[in-house]
């Protein structure tokens, strides 16, 4: 008796509505773990050095391969991280690592785009892709500097 029992609770469970079903992945687990995240940053790396708009606050970094290579790491580290993954980011805090940038909302827009280019090119399922960028999108208050105060310009008589 006691076994059957045990059988049907699965049964009853299903039948009162109470989920059975596994809890789902992390957004880590379904992006492709770390190693489809660093295929998506090298080909966001790739995007953003060539798009005029903002691959100027690259140049240095780009430049030099061991210091692209780094920045490639805290990015794919920032992003496994972000998404549940077991990564730990080291790097600055983003207001310190673009304090006098003079990064703007349509350079961070740009960035954006630069993304989403290279979660499309990879399929990334648009409920992944809007929850990555969830995620990274608070980081835009902290990245992008205020607008420059508007110029007094004296009355004229």
């Amino acid at each position: 008796m006691r076994k059957i029992l045990l059988a049907l609770v699965p049964v009853v469970a299903l039948i009162a509505g109470v989920a059975t079903a596994a809890p789902e992945k992390k957004l880590y687990d379904r992006l492709g773990g770390k190693k489809a995240i660093k295929a998506v940053v090298d080909e966001f790396v790739a995007n953003v050095a060539a798009d005029t708009r903002i691959n100027s606050f690259f140049a240095a970094t780009a430049s030099d391969k061991k210091r692209l290579a780094k920045f490639k790491g805290h990015l794919v580290n920032q992003i496994c991280q972000g998404s549940g993954g077991p990564c730990k980011y080291t790097g600055k805090d983003m207001k310190s690592a673009h304090a006098g940038m003079g990064v703007q909302g349509q350079h961070f827009g740009a960035l954006v785009e630069d993304l989403v280019k290279a979660l499309d090119k990879f399929k990334v399922p648009e409920k992944e892709k809007g929850e990555l960028l969830a995620v990274l999108g608070p980081m835009q208050t902290d990245i992008v500097a205020p607008a420059p105060a508007a110029a007094s310009v004296p009355a004229t008589k």
